[in-house]
């Protein structure tokens, strides 16, 4: 169990850290899920967001620039 403390800060069990890899000046991205708090390294959230858009063929950008191009084109003409 973790506690807070006045500042805000807490620490992470050493046996945590060993597990984890997380030394002294680790960065870590903290996000909320629910209700819970999440804590992962860059490398991490890199790796979940790889798998994540895995199946993903083409550029998401381009095709976000081409439906808006087209949404432009639309309203020159009405």
């Amino acid at each position: 169990m973790l506690q807070v403390g006045e500042d805000g800060s807490m620490e992470i069990p050493s046996e945590l850290r060993e597990k984890l890899g997380i030394e002294a000046g680790t960065k870590l991205v903290a996000r909320v899920e629910g209700d819970r708090l999440v804590l992962e390294t860059p490398a991490a959230v890199l790796a979940r967001l790889q798998a994540l858009f895995a199946g993903v063929e083409g550029s998401m950008a381009d095709e976000l620039i081409a439906e808006r191009r087209a949404e432009a084109e639309r309203e020159l003409h009405n």
